[in-house]
């Protein structure tokens, strides 16, 4: 059983930075895939950003809208998962949702078997 933490939204101005963290509990958090989702108003949740293992290091994807501007990274030591978000947007707006996945897989929804309960982001333009 992994429980998820998320912190660190609030309103921020367009052009402004947040720093989200998700702490995880769990003997196993560095085995995990860990995501970011988000989702907007009226929308369905989308994938933003995700870091899992592959062979002998950690490798980033991220979703084209967030692509060189959002960084994800991890503190296994603290069992945490970060996303850096610079060069804020008003349509990043939404709740941030962490994920764990078992799985190597990172994209689809269905392969997170754990979930935080969200942090807000706003952005204003």
């Amino acid at each position: 059983q992994v429980q998820l933490v998320e912190s660190g939204g609030g309103l921020v101005q367009t052009g402004g930075s947040l720093r989200l963290s998700c702490a995880a509990s769990g003997r196993t958090f560095s085995s995990y895939t860990m995501g970011w989702f988000r989702q907007a108003p009226g929308k369905e949740r989308e994938f933003v950003a995700a870091i899992g293992w592959s062979v002998n290091t950690y490798i980033t994807y991220y979703a084209d809208s967030v692509k060189g501007r959002f960084t994800i990274s991890r503190d296994n030591a603290r069992s945490t998962v970060y996303l850096q978000m610079n060069s804020l947007k008003p349509e990043d707006t939404a709740v941030y949702y962490c994920a764990a996945s078992p799985s190597g897989e990172y994209y689809y929804q269905r392969v997170y078997n754990y979930w935080g309960q969200g942090t807000q982001v706003t952005v204003s333009s």
